[in-house]
């Protein structure tokens, strides 16, 4: 993936040739012809969890790497604190699935916080890859007790008739942008919402999302070990379309 790198250096972003520390926080999203989805949502989340391990002075990181954000053509900008110092990538936007193959991974949930994005991503990418040698495009996490978690490098989400569902907060899963946007667009729209402990039998025959900010929602076509069908399509085009229209241009 081609990629530019900046870090800050207190007082703006300076290029660098490479940068590569571990990583304590990242948060990433997709840039359309100078247009974000809920911005100001991936901005809380960055900058609580940075304050979490840091005193930096995020707000002006920020603003200087809203200045270096493409305004035409797509990308897939994120932003990091890496060993203390705040950097920004601005990569290339690659292609992906419209739909996917789901698979259960078969160790619980080793990550150590997963409510902070960044320091588990590697393991999410290696769980992701291993779910392709089961012929998966993404992996479902689970905890000690089976319940489900959250994809690899996603969320997950269902419906139960008109009900929109989620995993609730006894699971250790990653405060995602684009679940608070479906369950924000589905209360507007007079759907209800629910979050609920579930295993992933539990799911059969029911229509299943996998969402994020870089692919929006993704339907679920097959969950390879998951013992039954998934269900049909019912939701998903009218919530691409309420999706895309929370996306507003940069200042």
């Amino acid at each position: 993936m081609t990629e530019t790198v900046y870090v800050f250096d207190g007082y703006s972003l300076q290029a660098v040739d490479h940068f590569d520390q571990p990583l304590q926080v990242a948060d990433s999203f997709l840039i359309n012809e100078g247009r974000v989805r809920s911005l100001h949502k991936h901005k809380e989340r960055f900058v609580s969890s940075v304050q979490r391990f840091s005193n930096l002075d995020v707000s002006l990181f920020w603003d200087c790497a809203m200045e270096l954000l493409p305004r035409t053509g797509s990308a897939l900008p994120r932003l990091e604190l890496a060993d203390g110092t705040l950097a920004l990538r601005i990569r290339e936007v690659f292609e992906f699935k419209p739909s996917v193959r789901l698979w259960t991974s078969d160790e619980p949930d080793p990550r150590v916080d997963p409510s902070v994005k960044g320091p588990d991503l590697a393991y999410g990418a290696m769980l992701r890859r291993k779910s392709n040698l089961h012929g998966a495009d993404e992996a479902v996490i689970v905890n000690s007790d089976g319940f489900v978690v959250e994809g690899a490098l996603s969320s997950l989400l269902w419906w139960r008739e008109d009900v929109l569902c989620a995993p609730d907060e006894s699971t250790r899963w990653l405060p995602s942008v684009t679940r608070s946007d479906l369950f924000d667009l589905a209360d507007q729209a007079g759907y209800g919402t629910k979050v609920e402990q579930v295993k992933p039998e539990d799911l059969i025959g029911l229509e299943l999302w996998t969402v994020s900010a870089f692919t929006g929602i993704r339907p679920v076509t097959d969950w390879v070990n998951l013992g039954g069908p998934v269900g049909p399509q019912k939701h998903l085009e009218s919530f691409q379309r309420r999706l895309k229209l929370l996306s507003s241009e940069l200042d």
